[in-house]
């Protein structure tokens, strides 16, 4: 009986080897497996990563992108704003300068036959007037005439030129002129010194100083001086020229006639 129980024990034990022997095999197995299955997942994980972080990166470019163009859409408004005001201040010029344009068509209309009436109210004030520098005067406004009928030349430099000739007329009221020139009388012609004081006075006098002349304005013809005005008349005329330092000269001056 005693060997038969030592014989099952022995039985027993060898075959609790073989289960714990088994047993072992079956652990180391699954966890070669499981190993397996583990580094599996981790390359899985290490790809994954990758494609995030590659993914994160292209996101993150993308990002930057998006925020440079939304500077880029916020100057483009600014600029583009400034632009329709510049556009719009353009537009108001153009405006005013085709008013103005229209403006000078009008004027200059108007102001072409203003110049013609001014040109002729000139050569009749110079026919009118004392006839000191006739010719010069004459010629100027003939030169005036020809220029009004020249297409060439624009209105603004016709007018300039036109109160240029009316600026000298003006002038020779306040000015004292010595000058010789030609007189023309009782049908002779003689050269002569002429001294006009304004347009007071307008005076000759011979080269020989043996005759001395005035202009009567309201006569329209010369007359003749006594010889008391000779040496006057001549300081008068080297006065003119520069000759002598100015000085009170007793000449005959017209009586002042009352403004019609």
């Amino acid at each position: 009986m005693k060997a038969k129980k030592t014989s099952n024990r022995w039985l027993a034990g060898a075959i609790a080897s073989i289960v714990l022997l088994g047993s072992g095999y079956a652990t180391a197995q699954q966890l070669k497996e499981i190993l397996t299955v583990e580094h599996q997942r981790t390359k899985i994980a290490q790809v994954s990563q990758v494609k995030i972080d590659k993914m994160a990166n292209q996101t993150s470019d993308m990002l930057d992108k998006y925020r440079d163009v939304l500077k880029q859409i916020e100057t483009l408004r600014t600029y583009n704003a400034q632009v329709e005001r510049l556009i719009r201040a353009q537009r108001k010029e153009m405006a005013s300068l085709n008013r103005q344009i229209d403006s000078v068509t009008v004027i200059d209309r108007q102001v072409s036959p203003l110049m013609l009436r001014m040109v002729d109210a000139l050569d009749n004030f110079v026919a009118l007037d004392v006839p000191f520098l006739k010719e010069e005067r004459t010629n100027r406004i003939e030169v005036l005439r020809a220029m009004m009928d020249r297409a060439n030349v624009a209105n603004s430099e016709k007018f300039r030129r036109l109160m240029e000739a009316y600026q000298i007329e003006n002038d020779y009221g306040r000015t004292i002129e010595a000058y010789r020139g030609e007189l023309d009388q009782n049908g002779t012609s003689r050269t002569v010194d002429f001294l006009r004081i304004g347009r007071i006075v307008f005076l000759y006098q011979t080269l020989d100083r043996a005759e001395t002349g005035m202009w009567d304005q309201k006569a329209r013809k010369w007359v003749a001086l006594s010889d008391s005005y000779r040496n006057p008349v001549r300081q008068g005329i080297r006065m003119a020229l520069k000759q002598i330092a100015p000085d009170l000269l007793k000449l005959p001056v017209p009586a002042p006639e009352i403004a019609q």
